[in-house]
């Protein structure tokens, strides 16, 4: 099965071509300013194109029709235990971890106490990760890839895994995070946590954009349920660009 970002499909998201292979297209014709300022919540159903459109921004995935345009670093939240090797020991996954992160070695030593301290794994931080449970790798996952404030935040619904304490701890260094990067976009079934963190929202439907604009009344028309008293006008025809402009303002663009 092949993803097809960003193609020409007008027949809906899943097709088969001239060689009757399946070929799903996840997304189609996406098209978003994203500036700085911005907290983006990203709705839609399973299978809308949530994800693949965060592995786009983050550079995971290359749109095989257009450009994503990114000034500033960014920091995926997507599988933050993505890039282990189950043999190696906590300790050293956190320098090959900084790799995948694109940071230097060098500068990952440096940040390896601090590591170690939030993630406290105790003498577990010395053992192959393959003897880890799997809310140890979260913690782990989740203390290497928050170690560096990020420009651009791009997170696959919230940390909900680990004990009470490490979720509180967790849950502070997010926001911290949050108020850090200069943008932040968040894909996530849960509405209230969009109302919370969101002041703008990308309504998804089968690889399209259907709707962007102020998070409460991209909601309203996911929800179906009219936001009385309010006249603002939703675009359904957006543009992604994270770049640039000659006064820092970070955006993304197609």
């Amino acid at each position: 099965m092949k993803k097809c970002l960003f193609a020409s499909t007008t027949h809906g998201n899943i097709a088969r071509d001239a060689l009757d292979q399946i070929k799903v297209c996840a997304l189609n014709n996406v098209t978003m300013d994203i500036v700085n300022g911005d907290r983006v919540g990203v709705i839609g159903a399973n299978g809308a194109g949530k994800s693949t459109l965060l592995k786009v921004l983050a550079g995971i995935y290359h749109p095989t029709r257009g450009a994503v345009h990114a000034s500033g670093r960014r920091s995926a939240l997507l599988d933050i235990t993505l890039g282990f090797n189950p043999e190696a020991t906590g300790r050293e996954n956190i320098i090959l971890r900084g790799m995948y992160m694109e940071i230097h070695p060098r500068d990952m030593r440096a940040r390896v106490d601090e590591i170690v301290e939030f993630a406290d794994l105790g003498a577990y931080i010395d053992m192959p990760v393959r003897t880890y449970s799997e809310g140890m790798m979260i913690r782990l996952g989740f203390a290497i890839s928050t170690c560096v404030p990020p420009e651009i935040l791009l997170m696959d619904e919230w940390l909900s895994a680990g004990d009470d304490r490490f979720l509180n701890k967790a849950q502070r260094r997010m926001e911290d995070l949050l108020d850090r990067s200069s943008i932040m976009v968040l894909a996530s079934h849960s509405l209230p946590l969009l109302q919370k963190w969101c002041n703008r929202g990308v309504l998804l439907q089968k690889g399209h954009v259907a709707a962007v604009g102020d998070i409460m009344d991209v909601i309203a028309v996911y929800t179906g349920i009219p936001r009385f008293g309010r006249g603002r006008r939703l675009s359904a025809n957006p543009s992604v660009d994270l770049a640039t402009d000659g006064e820092g303002a970070r955006r993304m663009s197609r």
